[in-house]
């Protein structure tokens, strides 16, 4: 039996439901929405509630912290510049970001800061798109001295104080010698935060700015952006980092007065947007399709293609593979993916029920957004539930599996 012509089982679609509805019944997820695409067909799935106590029941347009599942449509601005031909792959990056010019490189990633050798290039667009510019967080290399600096400065999401403006955190991050040469290294989130004040940058726009008007309106995502506005603040949920030793629900962010209730000084690419499964659907179902959206270009084929297909070397992802590897406690068994393109994952070998050519990403706000273009399929699942236990994980593990045995053609 099947749902309509979208190769998607009836008795699949069943199947899904039943397990999330077990994940929230466990009492360790309050609610959820979730979306499978494929073909013309979308079903949803509404369950439980936005609040661990209860309160209202998640609905369709509930909006979403979207954390790194941030990255893979943030870095949609800058493949417009690509396209129009106002950034180049292999440019400096100097002339827009000065603070990066003339760069020291650490002589050993656990070594004192001021021990380095000069960089043999400078850093390049390309570096920054595929997140080898030289710096970022490095889960392996906690407790060095360039690790504690990064969180020092005040350079990441997630800390008890939002970070600075755009000029001021560059300004800081230009006091730091890199941890890796450019282009030697895949590092992680601090370049998707620097793709946001490149584009800025290059086009005099705030980064919301640009989106907007190449990305979020052509699309109809009306409902994403860096803060939740007043009369939408009730469709935001509450955000909750568990307690990892316990268990218990700890508030990471509420929704009224909390860090989204306002526009951020730092309009973060890494993770700094919120959402809904439609919108994100809308932005997915683009790259899907080469670019197009209706009647209207988006992106080129090739952007698309540069985005959505592995970038680097083995060596290059050398530290995903280790944390995917060595530190399950961290990661929770995620990054097993094999490639990274720019600004999200790209499967590269079977390593679960998901095909090759998979692309997209995670959140550690308990969120997950893929496609797969050998399916057609889209498939996103929306949590309030933090990453600092397994349980919005495991969800979006077991979500994907039954995805992908709910096709049936």
């Amino acid at each position: 039996m099947r749902s309509g012509d979208n190769g998607l089982s009836a008795s699949g679609l069943r199947r899904l439901h039943e397990v999330l509805a077990r994940h929230v019944d466990s009492g360790k997820i309050p609610g959820l929405v979730a979306l499978v695409s494929r073909g013309g067909e979308t079903h949803v799935e509404t369950i439980g509630s936005m609040r661990h106590v209860g309160g209202p029941p998640m609905s369709r347009d509930t909006i979403f912290r979207m954390a790194s599942t941030s990255k893979p449509v943030s870095i949609a601005a800058a493949m417009v510049l690509l396209d129009e031909c106002r950034l180049r792959l292999d440019d400096p990056v100097e002339p827009w970001l000065p603070e990066l010019a003339d760069r020291q490189v650490l002589k050993r990633i656990d070594g004192p800061l001021d021990d380095t050798v000069p960089a043999r290039r400078p850093i390049t667009v390309r570096d920054v798109l595929t997140s080898t510019f030289g710096l970022g967080m490095d889960m392996t290399a906690l407790g060095t001295p360039i690790m504690g600096a990064v969180f020092a400065q005040g350079l990441t999401p997630n800390l008890p104080e939002p970070m600075p403006e755009p000029d001021e955190w560059m300004r800081r991050l230009g006091t730091l010698p890199l941890m890796h040469q450019p282009g030697e290294r895949w590092q992680y989130q601090l370049s998707s935060d620097l793709v946001g004040v490149l584009v800025a940058r290059v086009t005099g726009q705030s980064f919301e700015k640009f989106l907007r008007g190449r990305i979020f309106d052509p699309l109809g995502m009306k409902d994403t952006g860096f803060h939740v506005p007043g009369d939408k603040i009730d469709r935001l949920p509450t955000l909750y980092a568990p307690d990892p030793q316990t268990g218990e629900f700890t508030v990471w962010d509420d929704a009224e007065g909390g860090r989204w209730a306002e526009p951020p000084a730092f309009q973060g690419g890494g993770g700094g947007l919120v959402s809904t499964v439609d919108d994100y659907h809308a932005y997915f179902r683009m790259l899907l399709n080469g670019g197009i959206h209706g009647n209207e270009r988006i992106l080129s084929r090739p952007a698309v293609e540069l985005m959505t297909t592995n970038r680097l070397t083995p060596e290059q992802q050398a530290p995903r593979t280790a944390m995917a590897r060595d530190n399950v406690h961290i990661s929770f068994g995620q990054g097993q993916h094999g490639g990274w393109g720019f600004g999200m994952a790209v499967r590269t070998y079977r390593g679960d029920y998901a095909s090759v050519g998979q692309f997209g990403w995670d959140g550690g706000s308990g969120t997950s957004t893929y496609a797969d273009p050998e399916k057609q399929l889209t498939g996103i699942l929306l949590t309030q539930v933090g990453a600092t236990v397994p349980n919005s994980t495991w969800a979006f593990h077991d979500f994907w599996t039954t995805v992908y045995q709910a096709i049936d053609d």
